[in-house]
């Protein structure tokens, strides 16, 4: 569709000749004499660039221009024959793409026209964008990252198809708040949002949750039920760990997915439905298929747009972005102060490897946020984390060669000196015996400096948690005070 220019302009002689300047461009015009014809113009012919006359015969041009939507209004090229810097500089201020001043020629006025317009589009695809992705935002799902930014891009695609959409991803990872960016992302966005968890509903009731049952349909069933297909006409239906679906359901559900129609259980009549499907699953939906547990033909059938969610372990800073979100979020709910975490929290959140993902993430900051009223999060408020597969994961990155080494009974297991299994150790006595929290604190001591200071590091390397250390810092500054 070609772009379309309002001109306005008192002089008809001047407002034919830029329209004859216009039409080897292809554009289309129309064309309005003095303001009143030009706010009837805003509105009927909805224009992508106004070409203004300041000096109009009823009103001056850049009232017009003042007036207009700053979120919805046409590039604007203001004209005058009476140009002087303040005027310019007005115009700009007001909204104005550029000025130009009478008389114009017509190369200088197809070339500013055509600015204008590439400049609209440049805008367009900035709040396009930025709707996508703002401040590391999309909907209710939160990160910066490259990997979360492609994911933003897939559900954009993807949400103005009617095609179904395929999340996998660990536990935790926000399967359902995807799905439901796909939702509103879609034009189904005004109609219902419909979640069903597979995994949670007995086998023998789960067909009756999808597809609603008729009264006296089993045993229990006292009245008539809709289910969530017939709850998310003209929505979205997300069916979550699909996975865990009985075999035996799985080809009534492809029917569905492929006519719109199912049957009420108990019923013989046909219901016809307008639905969007959104599926998610932790699992391998390829090895289910393998292993017999998951329909090829269901798979191939729902696997239109695959939508990966990244472990929180692999979206870098997003961990701090998301819990600094999710601090907002749980201090309102609790009413609770929050004002920021420290340094050594985000050292924290950021060395940690999150198994639970966002889950976790989440659990932990309201454990902090119960437990404790300071409204600045220190690394002492912070509860033990499992420590098992980041301290492996930790390990890796120190492990490096070492000659084989025994502890000196003399350097009570502090310092070593190379040797061989053979050695003969030398003798302990009561004058090598030294304070128990003094020794603990010259290892804890080696151990963050082979760690690079990083105390979080250090802790999970010792299975600690980091407030431990943290606490025995504080105290061994304490006792050399006193």
């Amino acid at each position: 569709m070609p772009p379309k220019i309002l001109i306005v302009e008192d002089t008809e002689s001047l407002a034919l000749m830029y329209q004859s300047y216009l039409i080897p461009t292809g554009v289309k015009t129309r064309i309005a004499y003095n303001g009143e014809q030009a706010m009837c113009a805003l509105q009927e012919f909805e224009p992508d660039l106004i070409i203004l006359d300041v000096m109009l015969p009823d009103i001056n041009g850049l009232d017009i221009l003042s007036s207009l939507d700053s979120d919805t209004a046409p590039q604007v090229i203001v004209l005058t024959g009476h140009g002087t810097k303040e005027m310019a500089i007005k115009a700009i201020k007001l909204g104005a793409s550029d000025f130009l001043e009478k008389p114009i020629e017509a190369d200088r006025f197809r070339i500013t026209v055509n600015n204008a317009l590439k400049l609209k589009d440049l805008k367009q695809t900035v709040k396009s964008y930025q709707t996508t992705y703002e401040n590391g935002k999309y909907f209710d799902l939160i990160g910066s990252s490259s990997v979360m930014q492609s994911v933003y891009q897939i559900i954009k695609s993807a949400s103005a198809s009617k095609a179904t959409v395929f999340i996998t991803g660990e536990s935790g990872t926000g399967k359902e708040l995807c799905a439901r960016a796909v939702h509103l992302a879609s034009p189904r966005a005004n109609k219902p949002f419909v979640a069903l968890n597979c995994a949670a509903i007995p086998k023998d009731l789960i067909e009756s949750e999808i597809f609603g049952h008729l009264k006296g349909a089993f045993t229990g069933a006292i009245a008539n039920r809709e289910g969530a297909a017939g709850q998310a006409d003209g929505g979205t239906l997300f069916l979550d760990e699909l996975c865990e679906m009985d075999i035996n359901l799985q080809s009534k559900l492809l029917r569905f997915i492929q006519t719109g129609c199912y049957q009420q259980v108990g019923s013989e009549k046909e219901v016809k439905v307008d639905v969007r499907f959104v599926c998610a699953t932790n699992r391998d939906p390829l090895l289910e298929v393998q292993e017999g547990r998951f329909r090829e033909d269901l798979y191939y059938r729902l696997h239109v747009f695959p939508i990966a969610l990244p472990p929180l372990k692999q979206r870098g800073k997003d961990v701090i972005e998301i819990a600094d979100a999710l601090f907002k979020k749980i201090s309102k709910e609790e009413k609770r102060q929050y004002k920021g975490m420290s340094e050594g929290v985000k050292n924290l959140f950021l060395g940690y490897s999150w198994p639970g993902n966002v889950r976790q993430l989440e659990n932990t900051i309201r454990n902090i946020m119960v437990l404790h009223d300071e409204s600045y999060i220190e690394v002492d408020m912070i509860p033990a984390l499992p420590q098992s597969s980041n301290q492996n994961q930790l390990a890796s990155l120190h492990q490096v060669p070492q000659p084989e080494v025994i502890i000196t009974a003399v350097d009570t297991g502090l310092h070593t000196e190379q040797a061989t299994m053979n050695d003969t150790l030398l003798p302990f006595t009561q004058a090598d015996i030294e304070p128990l929290w003094l020794v603990e604190k010259r290892y804890i001591e080696q151990a963050i400096q082979a760690c690079d200071n990083n105390i979080p590091k250090a802790a999970a390397l010792l299975d600690v948690s980091p407030s431990t250390l943290y606490r025995k810092i504080k105290s061994w500054e304490e006792m050399q005070v006193s």
